[in-house]
């Protein structure tokens, strides 16, 4: 049985890891064929820190997966994170022969390498080039520059990129684990894919994904990614300050934030109190929610004015009237109560809670329409659509032809008939993803 039209997501969180088995239906939604959750044991804010640990932590969420599907998989998308990650603009040009032949795909490309050729500080390397607008001839504001006339092809780069050692390890750990690597996507840019609409991405928005180790912004105008950061904190350090202010263990502290935290600790009254189990036949201790929320806000303040200084140094002085759709928080942290009021309080923004359930079939799980599933819906979406475009660009000239003539509204050219197959081009993610395969196998 051939399963060419599915593919796999692998999230590889600080505090879980997610393996997403799926396909699209007749409807263009997403049909979850099986799914895997591990926790995460040897990744610390979104960086592997055991190998050994995060390959068994892989394999259990995969073979999960594969229980619940029924179906064998061999190759995986997966998310890259981490303090390590950053990003730059970068403008660059190409100088064209032949000024009056049209601008194709090939000069793109060759200028898009030019960008990868840029020095980077030691030990770092270019993980993304996402081309943002082109200038021909000077004629700025140009989204699609294919099929015109121009010598000087100019492009705005927005620029990502990470440690070597890190992407390494990732791929050590996807190869010991016996999958391959299909493809390699920046996280908040695949959580921006599963909660993201096009015209929230086209007015502008602040997508904030709270993770367990770090905290990812990805901002978008005019249907553009302009920027994106990697915050180093996310829910373990709010764990991390109930544990202490409490003094009580992990597990404990990480219930009562789940089970009874909130970010606002106007709404709880001094009288509400939780009673916790003491350790070995010792006194249970007594905690208040206020204290509680008192703890949890202190943190929450200043991991969203962190991301707000990062949206205001991006060049957004006044980010309410540049990016009209606010902000869009997602993420497992996203779910803390009271966490969007206080967004909004803070930053003076409209914001909302992402659900990735949108793009997902309506039978789906709703466990998995959670703001945590997030990412590893939008790197399953990232595998479908390779799927899409590979089997677009497969399709011989004659077919294509075919097709276009039953529409009558289209007029198809003669030559679409007897041209031959071109080489598929390859997306920015896929060429990326060549790339640190070869890497891998020359590292070994």
């Amino acid at each position: 049985m051939e399963h060419n039209d599915i593919s796999v997501g692998l999230d590889i969180g600080t505090t879980k890891i997610v393996a997403m088995i799926g396909r699209k239906n007749e409807y263009g939604k997403i049909e979850l064929l099986g799914t895997g959750k591990a926790k995460s044991l040897g990744v610390h804010r979104g960086v592997v820190n055991n190998i050994t640990q995060t390959i068994q932590s892989i394999q259990l969420a995969v073979d999960e997966a594969i229980a619940v599907s029924g179906i064998k998989i061999d190759e995986a998308v997966v998310g890259i994170a981490g303090q390590h990650i950053r990003s730059l603009q970068h403008s660059d040009y190409i100088t064209r022969p032949n000024s009056e032949e049209v601008i194709n795909d090939e000069d793109l490309e060759k200028l898009e390498k030019q960008v990868y050729k840029l020095v980077m500080l030691p030990g770092e390397e270019i993980i993304h080039v996402l081309p943002q607008e082109f200038k021909v001839d000077g004629q700025a504001e140009i989204t699609e520059p294919v099929g015109m006339y121009g010598g000087r092809l100019e492009a705005n780069f927005h620029v990502v990129v990470g440690q070597v050692s890190s992407i390494r390890n990732i791929g050590r750990c996807i190869k010991s684990a016996g999958l391959n690597l299909a493809g390699i996507t920046l996280e908040p840019l695949a959580s921006a894919e599963a909660v993201l609409s096009n015209e929230e991405k086209e007015a502008g928005v602040a997508l904030i994904d709270i993770g367990g180790g770090t905290t990812d912004l990805a901002i978008f105008k005019n249907g553009i990614i302009r920027h994106t950061a990697v915050i180093p904190f996310g829910g373990n350090v709010i764990t991390e300050d109930i544990k202490e202010g409490c003094s009580i263990i992990e597990k404990q502290a990480e219930l009562l934030k789940t089970k009874f935290g909130s970010a606002w600790p106007g709404e709880n009254k001094e009288n509400e109190i939780v009673s916790i189990p003491g350790l070995r036949g010792r006194d249970p201790k007594e905690i208040t929610l206020k204290n509680l929320s008192k703890i949890i806000h202190a943190r929450v303040v200043e991991i969203i004015e962190q991301v707000f200084l990062e949206i205001k140094n991006y060049g957004h002085e006044e980010p309410k009237k540049k990016l009209i759709a606010g902000i869009v928080l997602t993420g497992g942290g996203a779910q803390l109560k009271h966490l969007k009021q206080l967004v909004e309080y803070i930053t003076g923004m409209d914001t909302r809670i992402g659900y990735p359930n949108e793009n997902l079939a309506g039978d789906t799980d709703e466990s998995f329409s959670s703001p945590q599933y997030a990412t590893a819906v939008g790197l399953l979406m990232n595998g479908l659509k390779k799927i899409d475009k590979q089997k677009a660009k497969n399709l011989p000239p004659k077919v294509v032809a075919e097709e276009l003539a039953e529409k009558p509204s289209i007029e198809v050219p003669e030559e679409i008939k007897v041209e031959e197959p071109k080489e598929p081009k390859k997306s920015i993610f896929e060429k990326w993803g060549d790339k640190f395969r070869d890497f891998l196998d020359n590292a070994e």
